[in-house]
């Protein structure tokens, strides 16, 4: 007799949640829980992707400050070479103003010179290259044959 009180008393227990629903709720639950999942994932993606976009925001403003002062660097060499370039007309019967002028000058068509044969060959290169994904297009080529052939 004692037995079967305990029995009785374990059966009249309150049942869990998972265990008084019905299979449709579980499967809404379980919808519900992978929405969840699946936005936690999501607004991870977003922190992650946030975080790496200020990084290279970061880095590009320090790239641009470093390519500002190399640029100032760069200008005031050229000056510098410019006035050595005018000092080798020196013995010419010039005014100050027109030997530093005609240094200018030759410095600019050497620099004119030089840019014009760099981007003469930039050009070829790039008129040599395809720009045609080749590899892709052939792996689309197969993928509609494949499904030619299945369908």
């Amino acid at each position: 007799m004692a037995a079967s009180k305990t029995a009785v008393a374990t059966a009249k227990e309150p049942l869990t949640r998972t265990e008084t629903e019905s299979l449709p709720e579980l499967v809404g639950r379980l919808g519900d829980d992978v929405m969840q999942l699946f936005d936690a994932k999501l607004n991870l993606l977003k922190v992650e992707i946030k975080e790496d976009v200020n990084a290279y925001v970061r880095g590009m403003v320090a790239l641009a400050a470093a390519g500002g002062v190399a640029a100032i660097g760069f200008l005031l060499l050229n000056v510098a070479g410019a006035f050595g370039v005018s000092t080798l007309f020196a013995g010419l019967n010039l005014s100050e103003p027109a030997k530093y002028a005609l240094g200018f000058v030759v410095t600019g068509l050497f620099y004119l010179l030089i840019g014009g044969i760099v981007v003469a060959i930039v050009k070829n290169r790039l008129a040599k290259h395809d720009l045609v994904p080749n590899q892709t297009l052939e792996e689309l080529r197969k993928d509609k044959q494949w499904l030619k052939n299945e369908l």
